[in-house]
């Protein structure tokens, strides 16, 4: 038996639904709230630049429930003065850097954070003083691995869309490189003294395969979870999520 993975759980695309017809309803903050009550370990919501689901509102919603159920909130952020601002004045209690570009779906890949080093690491230094744990959302890549450890933030999500795509994709050669390399970056970022998370695209399919590797400390899981709240319920998608989580750390309880 190993540790128990946590499950953060997304709450982003309640928002996107709410803000498909506009009023309030479905709240994003009635479903962390739900979330929550079913066994969610945190919460996470990504206030993008443009607002296109989560707004200002919900995020200081979430702040206050969040510290009310005792309960981490992570905030999803793009690397720029304004967020940093606005993190700074909430005080949630984690931030994760993401790259973030308007014309994308979805957050497309990860930060590259030894590209951007000098403009991350002060960002970096600025939100840890200000009291967050930062996290950095990249690919695994040895070069970005190393880049994030020294940037001064503790923790990092490792990208796993790619790997979920190339499964979707039925290209089995592929989905295990990709794989072997996300082993492979759990493990040094471990020995870099990091904090390893992942995130992205997991699912039902998926979610075992990721689990099983023991470097990693949580998992972060969104558009699936909710997708499948439609048709299962939030209680029962969260559960599930959680039984193939600790079925594949053998996990006990």
């Amino acid at each position: 038996m190993t540790h128990k993975l946590r499950l953060g759980v997304n709450i982003d695309h309640i928002a996107t639904v709410r803000n498909a017809r506009g009023g309030e309803h479905p709240d994003p903050v009635a479903g962390a709230y739900a979330a929550i009550k079913a066994g969610a370990d945190g919460i996470t919501a990504h206030l993008r630049e443009d607002r296109r689901h989560i707004t200002d509102d919900d995020l200081e919603r979430l702040q206050m429930l969040c510290v009310g159920e005792n309960i981490p909130l992570n905030m999803e952020m793009a690397a720029v003065n304004d967020m940093v601002e606005i993190a700074k004045r909430l005080k949630p209690h984690a931030v994760c850097l993401v790259p973030e570009r308007r014309e994308e779906r979805t957050t497309e890949g990860g930060l590259d954070v030894a590209g951007l080093h000098n403009s991350v690491t002060p960002i970096v230094r600025e939100l840890r003083e200000s009291g967050a744990r930062v996290s950095l959302f990249i690919e695994a890549d040895e070069r970005q691995i190393r880049a994030a450890a020294a940037s001064g933030a503790p923790v990092i999500e490792i990208h796993t869309g790619a790997y979920a795509h190339a499964l979707l994709d039925g290209d089995a050669l592929r989905a295990d490189k990709i794989f072997n390399a996300m082993q492979s970056g759990a493990k040094l970022g471990a020995s870099l003294g990091l904090e390893v998370h992942a995130g992205h695209g997991i699912s039902f399919d998926n979610v075992s395969s990721i689990a099983s590797i023991p470097e990693l400390h949580e998992l972060n899981i969104g558009h699936f979870i909710i997708g499948e709240a439609i048709f299962m319920g939030l209680e029962d998608a969260i559960a599930e999520m959680r039984r193939c989580m600790d079925d594949a750390r053998g996990y006990d309880g």
